[in-house]
């Protein structure tokens, strides 16, 4: 992992994603979050304040240790006990059913295998869990979608392999049974940076 992971872009990812209007997105996405919870990509920490009283269980996994201070800070400031591992989100070392709740914010857009990681948590969430997610992605606008599409290159450099074009729901909907999706651009952000989702996907029982 490069020095710019590992030392810079914490502090750019901690700087854009701190924001008091998208910790009110947090809060709204957590507040339904229960039982056993896995978090996939918890980065600096920054949905730690806004979890829920009384969950059961909270795991946290992260693949960039540079995010690990500030994570750690967050921890210890939340009064949570946190299992966090330093690992990626597409090879999860969990038992199938081990959760029943899966929390990823502004993650897939930067998982090598967003399928495969999706898979992952599928297959670690028991029958009927919920995956909870708030991404950025593609936007519904072709002209927007065009000029993502040119900037990923450049994002993925600055971003740390972010990529803007990913189509969030039908990524979720490949692995999971979406209960609700809200899509919405976030303000004071470019569109082609700021085309949000946030929603709530169940695993169907078989």
């Amino acid at each position: 992992m490069s020095f710019y992971s590992r030392r810079i872009f914490p502090f750019l990812l901690d700087l854009t994603l701190g924001r008091k209007e998208i910790g009110v997105l947090r809060e709204e996405l957590l507040s339904g979050v229960k039982g056993r919870v896995l978090e996939v990509g918890i980065g600096s920490g920054l949905n730690l304040p806004h979890y829920p009283v009384g969950l059961r269980s909270l795991t946290a996994v992260d693949v960039n240790p540079g995010m690990r201070r500030k994570a750690l800070k967050r921890m210890k400031a939340s009064g949570l006990d946190v299992d966090y591992r330093i690992l990626s989100g597409e090879r999860l070392p969990f038992e199938d059913a081990s959760f029943d709740s899966v929390v990823m914010t502004f993650t897939l857009c930067s998982l090598p295998d967003a399928e495969g990681a999706l898979e992952e948590m599928r297959r670690v969430l028991r029958a009927g869990g919920r995956l909870y997610f708030l991404e950025h992605g593609l936007s519904e606008e072709p002209r927007v979608a065009r000029w993502q599409r040119r900037l990923n290159p450049i994002q993925k450099m600055l971003g740390d392999g972010c990529h803007l074009d990913r189509d969030v729901l039908s990524l979720v909907k490949a692995a999971f049974h979406p209960l609700e999706c809200r899509k919405f651009y976030f303000e004071n952000v470019p569109k082609t940076h700021g085309y949000f989702y946030q929603g709530v996907a169940e695993k169907a029982a078989i």
